[in-house]
């Protein structure tokens, strides 16, 4: 049975501020038929695209990220908010829809000509997988795509991307 998993999707208001309808994955991931379907489908596209590493944004991008690597035979590897990599980092920092952050990766963790692709939830403005994605290129590697759960395409994200490979379950 395939799930409708655009109706595992919660929307909520004015989050994290006014005027922003968060889209909330949780009801899709504690749904295990959607969930599987959502790891199978994502992974399904990922091999491909031959990764040897998934990167996933945190925190979110973890959740389906690591899943998606084992299921592909690749390694996964963390983008983690500051302070969160002992001990050496390499930093990107982007603007949110709502905001400004950064992510960090070990220098050592995308070897020279490494094939990645980047996973995160929710394809937004786009400067999240942007700013990573050339972090990774800085450090050696080879952006083959990028995959999301969700694409708000109102925000133009994947325009950001350029050429690359871009693909997403749900679109709004």
């Amino acid at each position: 049975m395939t799930v409708d998993l655009r109706e595992k999707i919660r929307e909520v208001p004015d989050f994290p501020r006014p005027g922003v309808g968060f889209k909330d994955i949780t009801p899709l991931l504690a749904d295990p038929e959607a969930l599987e379907q959502t790891i199978d489908q994502l992974s399904e596209w990922a091999s491909e695209r031959r990764p040897d590493i998934v990167l996933g944004a945190e925190a979110r991008g973890f959740i389906l990220g690591g899943a998606i690597a084992a299921k592909v035979g690749c390694g996964f590897v963390p983008a983690r908010r500051p302070g969160k990599l002992p001990p050496e980092t390499v930093s990107a920092t982007y603007a949110l829809e709502y905001g400004q952050n950064s992510l960090e990766l070990h220098p050592d963790a995308i070897e020279n000509d490494a094939r990645v692709l980047i996973h995160d939830d929710v394809l937004a403005t786009g400067g999240t997988v942007q700013a990573i994605g050339k972090l990774v290129e800085e450090l050696g590697g080879e952006i083959v795509g990028a995959s999301f759960i969700i694409e708000l395409t109102f925000l133009h994200g994947r325009q950001k991307l350029g050429d690359w490979d871009v693909h997403s379950l749900i679109s709004y």
